[in-house]
C-alpha cells in the first residue's frame, strides 16, 4: 500500500477517536490527537505508544519496537498487529490504550 493511502486508511480506521491527524516525521508520519503524540506510521506499518502495562500485549503477539534506522530503537512504540488494521473497533481500543499510556524514555 502506498504511504499516503496507508496513512489515509489508518486515519479512517481511527475516525471514532475524533480529530486524529498525521504529521510528517521519521520519514513517515506521527499520529496525534490534539497535541498528544501516540502513534507512528512508517514504511507501511503502524506503531502505538506503550508502557510497562501495555507492552506485554504487543510482545505476546510477536510485535517488535519501532526502529527508524538500524542504530536506533524507540522501545516505547510497538508495531500494531497487521490483522488489527482491518478491525476498526479493536484498533480504536488499542489506540485509546496508547493515548492513556505515559510517554516513556526513548529507546537505545
Amino acid at each position: 500500500m502506498h504511504d499516503d493511502s496507508f496513512k489515509d486508511y489508518v486515519l479512517d480506521q481511527l475516525a471514532t477517536l475524533g480529530a486524529v491527524r498525521a504529521r510528517a516525521m521519521f520519514g513517515g508520519h506521527g499520529l496525534y490527537r490534539g497535541q498528544e503524540f501516540f502513534g507512528i506510521l512508517h514504511q507501511g506499518r503502524l506503531y502505538f505508544r506503550t508502557d510497562a502495562r501495555t507492552r506485554p500485549d504487543y510482545i505476546a503477539r510477536g510485535m517488535l519496537p519501532f526502529r527508524p534506522n538500524p542504530r536506533q530503537t524507540l522501545a516505547s512504540y510497538y508495531e500494531v498487529p497487521a490483522d488489527m488494521l482491518d478491525d476498526a473497533e479493536t484498533l480504536a481500543i488499542w489506540a485509546h490504550t496508547a493515548l492513556s499510556t505515559r510517554p516513556g524514555k526513548r529507546g537505545k
